[in-house]
């Protein structure tokens, strides 16, 4: 039970976290901000609680932590960029045809294609079918399409790295999306990401977003 207890833990803190994101980040800095903080501080409290510098790592572990990280980064935007125009329940629902589909190329029994079509399904019911796709936006929709693409990618480069202590690979990774995203958030949102305010918000929702998931 512990694994799906930790990932039903983890998809409830992401929630919970991106809600206070877009209600209070988003209307400040902006989705690319936004993003830059999250990982950012999220980056430097797992740096600090696993301490990856202790461990030996090869050139072959740096290449795969550094895919990872990349994947880490630009799913992330990619997300929070989608949710600027589109509801966030859609935005997932669109999101999760990257895991969705990583699972279908590696699945082999019945009972896993059974799980994917109950995922589809309730991925299906958030779509707003009524009112038509026409009535989302349609850079919206392609934000979350690349997210997608960007999960499915984290999810293969994350099981390069699987070899190595989770903290290290997570701490490191994190650090690498930071790399990727924070030029983007200071371009776009510059000083006001030094506001105090935001980033004592910015700090919450790292912690509850990323850090903790």
């Amino acid at each position: 039970m512990l694994p799906l207890l930790a990932l039903l833990g983890s998809v409830t803190a992401l929630g919970i976290g991106t809600s206070f994101a877009k209600q209070l980040l988003f209307p400040q800095v902006g989705a690319q901000g936004t993003t830059a903080l999250r990982v950012g501080f999220s980056a430097l409290l797992l740096l600090a609680l696993w301490r990856p510098w202790r461990h030996a790592l090869t050139r072959a572990d740096w290449r795969a932590i550094s895919l990872y990280g990349v994947a880490l980064g630009l799913m992330n935007l990619l997300f929070y960029m989608s949710i600027q125009t589109i509801p966030f329940g859609v935005a997932v629902a669109i999101e999760f045809a990257g895991p969705l589909a990583v699972a279908m190329v590696s699945s082999r029994r019945v009972v896993d294609f059974v799980w994917m079509a109950c995922a589809v399904l309730g991925l299906g019911l958030l779509l707003p079918w009524r009112e038509g796709t026409g009535s989302l936006d349609p850079m919206g929709v392609f934000y979350a399409l690349a997210a997608a693409v960007a999960w499915g990618l984290y999810i293969v480069f994350g099981k390069r790295t699987s070899h190595l202590h989770s903290g290290v690979s997570v701490s490191l990774g994190l650090a690498v999306a930071a790399l990727v995203v924070l030029p983007v958030g200071v371009a776009h949102a510059g000083s006001a990401l030094l506001n105090p305010t935001v980033l004592l918000i910015a700090v919450g929702v790292a912690a509850v977003s990323s850090a903790i998931p």
